[in-house]
């Protein structure tokens, strides 16, 4: 490829004219006096050695339209005239675009328009739910019993998914007549305006404290004291609503004081001889609320709900949310000593850990009969008496992982319990015992008297270790006639020899302590 030293064509393509032909030495003519292939070819090497990329599509087109069988163009025609006529064809063709008034390109503009008129449209429906919201309170603050009605039920529907609403309705001024509204004579009305306060207490602890501190407790109470019973639809309603503000905590020991506890407790009665079920899990999650305040464990033990808890257990609806409560009320020493003397306590707690198979009720009952066994040795001896070890050993092994650590803890404490039992018996003297050597160390080699130690050693141990053989038999029969009832075999099973050898060889070693 030839060398290029100037980026234009004119020395390649173009020969210089004669003498005769022009005067002007800046002009050029075309010289068309050889093919038009070796044109095109010396056109290409131009092009290639860095012809301007700018115009190099136009003079090509240009040039080639000029080689085909066309008329001669005029001699007096220059390479900047092409040029010219290039240039000037590239204007004509191209469109040039106004700015807009505000000198901002139009797609961004329409952006910023359409993002206007959405905020404008936003702005308007805010304006429009505001206004609206003014209408009701005001319709809720006439004297008319039926507008207040109509203005309490609208609140609930308005309240009952808009978070805002809530907000901007408390501001508003709307609790202190809903509240006033519980003092109507008329069952309608009383109930719009509890499932009002409800739904304007629904995630939002301001109003919760608010509806306290204006009077609801104590008109609720009053209605449900009043000569005429509440309807159940009103008595469900103020349940609901004690659920709620129970919630937050600061409201809890106001709610527990005020007398709500017994009519808790007195509704929950009721609801068991009923079919209001949510009605029946609103009291229980309310009263499960109440007992996490340890100064409401008074008022529960005062309304006989312990009696009433351990007796509902075995219901699979209810049976974990009442574990819950008797869990709160086992942290305090009143709660232990109310539960340790219910009337078969032990026996019904333990038998829970036999007929559920739920992790939440085998970790809430192991928790409440962990607590109770470290506390009194009286709780530990009622436990063994209902059966508890068979029970653990199996939790042990088929529980939870939290379940499994309780069993394990109160196993243990049950061990440590019969240790010192043994040690009492034996007049304080089992540390000494401990401490003798035991058979075949390197100590009893040494000790002339080692044998005798080791009898009086045996048999001061042997009632311990009877105490834990017949326990661990105990284990083991109670577990294979588990095993055989839930394996459907006959009742007349009768293990093999083996397994009776087993039984009667073990030891303490069995136990997973």
């Amino acid at each position: 490829m030839a060398k290029c030293h100037r980026n234009h064509i004119g020395s390649i393509v173009f020969d210089r004219p004669s003498a005769t032909t022009t005067t002007s030495v800046n002009h050029f003519r075309l010289w068309t006096a050889f093919s038009g292939a070796a044109f095109r070819r010396k056109f290409f090497d131009a092009v290639s050695c860095g012809a301007s990329s700018r115009h190099r599509h136009q003079l090509v087109q240009e040039v080639l339209n000029d080689t085909a069988p066309q008329p001669t163009p005029p001699p007096t025609t220059t390479i900047k005239s092409v040029l010219k006529e290039s240039n000037e064809t590239k204007t004509a063709d191209r469109v040039v675009k106004k700015p807009n008034k505000s000198g901002k390109p139009e797609k961004l503009a329409d952006l910023l328009n359409l993002a206007e008129a959405e905020t404008d449209a936003e702005t308007k429906k805010k304006v429009e739910a505001l206004e609206e919201l003014k209408r009701v309170v005001k319709e809720l603050q006439v004297e008319e019993e039926e507008n207040k009605r109509k203005a309490a039920s609208r609140i609930r529907l308005l309240t009952k998914e808009d978070s805002e609403a809530r907000v901007t309705l408390a501001m508003l001024g709307t609790i202190p007549p809903l509240v006033a509204m519980l003092d109507f004579e008329d069952s309608d009305s009383q109930i719009a305006a509890l499932y009002a306060l409800l739904n304007l207490g629904i995630g939002n602890d301001a109003n919760k404290a608010a509806i306290l501190k204006a009077g609801a407790v104590h008109k609720m109470l009053k209605l449900i004291e009043s000569p005429n019973a509440p309807s159940p639809a009103v008595s469900d309603a103020i349940v609901a609503n004690f659920l709620g503000l129970s919630a937050l905590d600061s409201n809890k020991p106001i709610i527990g004081s005020s007398g709500a506890i017994p009519f808790l407790v007195k509704t929950l009665k009721i609801l068991d001889r009923e079919s209001r079920s949510q009605a029946r899990q609103d009291a229980l999650r309310a009263l499960y609320n109440l007992s996490i305040s340890r100064s409401n464990i008074s008022f529960i033990l005062e309304a006989d709900l312990i009696p009433l808890l351990l007796n509902a257990l075995g219901d699979m609806e209810v049976s974990e949310r009442i574990l819950s409560i008797l869990s709160n009320v086992v942290s305090t020493p009143e709660g232990r000593k109310g539960i340790g003397t219910a009337p078969e306590a032990f026996p019904i707690l333990v038998d829970v850990l036999n007929w559920t198979d739920s992790p939440g009720c085998q970790e809430k009952a192991s928790y409440i009969l962990m607590v109770m066994a470290h506390k009194a040795y009286g709780d530990r001896r009622a436990m063994i008496d209902a059966g508890i070890v068979s029970l653990l050993l199996e939790l042990t092994l088929l529980g939870s992982t939290l379940a499994q650590k309780r069993a394990s803890r109160i196993l243990e404490v049950l061990r440590v319990d019969k240790g010192k039992q043994v040690s009492e018996n034996f007049g304080g003297s089992m540390s000494a015992a401990v401490s003798a050597p035991i058979c075949g160390s390197s100590s009893s080699s040494t000790n002339p008297n080692g044998k005798e130690c080791l009898v009086e050693e045996e048999g001061m141990m042997s009632e311990e270790k009877k105490a834990v053989k017949q326990l661990v038999q105990q284990s083991l029969q109670n577990n294979i006639r588990r095993i055989v009832n839930r394996a459907n075999l006959p009742q007349d099973f009768v293990p093999s020899e083996h397994f009776k050898s087993l039984t009667a060889s073990s030891t303490s070693k069995s136990l997973p302590f």
